[in-house]
């Protein structure tokens, strides 16, 4: 007898002959049957028997297709979702594991993949608008007067007169230095008015400050009377005549690597990088939130960052010195966010191993000197170049001290 040829018991009278596809298909309706029943918790297992053969050719299709229906329907079984979750984990944990160790250790040490940039200076004390809480802010008394206190750098901001001249000011509109209510673009740098007698020091409310000097200065002024000292140009419009102007200016007196392009929009950056690329820059807005996102994410240690200096405001100034929004509620927000996210050692002495030095401003309080250095900063802007002169005398800040015993 050949396999596969009905045997003698189907050929017998009174025998039900069956099929080899009915035999699959009784097959299948017993196998989804019991599964459905085992999903379900129900306690039949096999389907009722057929009372007649001619039941069952007549309506063949229509019994079996609910069965079919049901098993394409079952829940993955139990056991198989267990066993793909554990294969999940088995790989996934170590990786995970391996990852943060690794990106913890290039944190501390990121030299191993970063080779650090020699600066051609070191800023420790920043004279802010050349220094306002003690002369006259942006004049050459100012400068004068802070560069008797050792600066290590001139924060200045830059406007273009009619004429063309790069001018420093921090304001566009002449009104709070001077009373006249016009934008320095639309006067010519002869006609520009003096400073007021008395201008209040923005970053300490309620305190004022005089001078002798009361003349607007130009920044060719500058590089010819500190042919050598550091500078810090803000770029606050994106204005590419005076950007191209600055650029002149700075290759003109050969100072492009002691001159940093800062702004706050990284639009207007873009174009100063372009203008004069040996020019190191600061971080903008934009990369400082990319910053944050790096090094809170695990990526920081292994990506390459182009900007040397990040000069940033300190979060414990908020809502003292410094008001960012008309609304307090906003202002002690945004101070405790970005205590949390900036105040961070770790972050500051990765920066600092890669050679990009960290100024906070604007401080001019020496409690406040002191939370910038005992973070690990390289300097601090200050409006009050004496006061923290006087703190560096009394407490000398050697390269990366506060880095080195964490």
């Amino acid at each position: 007898m050949a396999w596969g040829c009905p045997g003698p018991w189907m050929s017998r009278p009174g025998s039900c002959p069956t099929s080899w596809a009915s035999c699959q298909k009784q097959a299948q309706q017993v196998l989804g049957a019991w599964w459905s029943c085992r999903s379900k918790g129900r306690g039949s297992l096999l389907p009722q028997r057929e009372p007649s053969t001619a039941r069952k050719r007549a309506g063949e299709a229509a019994e079996w297709k609910p069965s079919l229906q049901e098993r394409e329907t079952l829940t993955p079984h139990p056991l198989m979702s267990a066993s793909s979750m554990s294969s999940f984990l088995y790989y996934a944990l170590p990786a995970l594991g391996g990852y943060i160790l690794l990106s913890l250790f290039f944190l501390r040490w990121p030299r191993l993949l970063h080779v650090a940039r020699n600066p051609a200076f070191r800023c420790q004390l920043a004279a802010h608008r050349g220094g306002s809480g003690e002369r006259l802010e942006n004049t050459m008394e100012a400068l004068e007067n802070s560069m008797a206190q050792r600066s290590d750098l001139f924060e200045l901001d830059c406007q273009l007169t009619r004429d063309g001249q790069v001018v420093i000011s921090h304001d566009e509109n002449l009104f709070r230095q001077s009373g006249l209510n016009k934008n320095i673009q639309d006067v010519d740098y002869e006609d520009l008015p003096l400073y007021r007698e008395e201008l209040e020091v923005y970053f300490s409310p309620g305190q004022f400050v005089q001078g002798s000097d009361r003349k607007m200065i130009r920044l060719e002024d500058i590089f010819q009377r500190f042919p050598q000292t550091p500078v810090s140009l803000e770029v606050k419009v994106e204005d590419e005549k005076l950007i191209n102007k600055i650029a002149t200016l700075v290759k003109h007196f050969g100072r492009s690597e002691i001159t940093i392009w800062a702004a706050e929009k990284n639009s207007v950056m873009k174009k100063c990088h372009a203008a004069n690329p040996d020019m190191p820059t600061s971080f903008t807005v934009i990369r400082v939130i990319w910053l944050l996102l790096m090094y809170y994410g695990g990526l920081l240690p292994f990506f390459s960052i182009r900007e040397r200096f990040l000069l940033c405001f300190l979060p414990t100034i908020i809502n003292r010195t410094y008001f960012p929004f008309s609304c307090p509620a906003m202002n002690r927000l945004t101070a405790a966010l970005s205590k949390r996210l900036i105040m961070r050692k770790s972050l500051i002495r990765h920066l600092e191993e890669r050679g990009i030095q960290v100024v906070f401003w604007c401080l001019n309080e020496e409690s406040d000197f002191e939370v910038a250095y005992r973070l690990g900063a390289t300097g601090v802007m200050t409006d009050y170049p004496t006061a923290l002169r006087h703190y560096l005398d009394n407490h000398p800040q050697q390269p990366n001290q506060s880095n080195s015993d964490r």
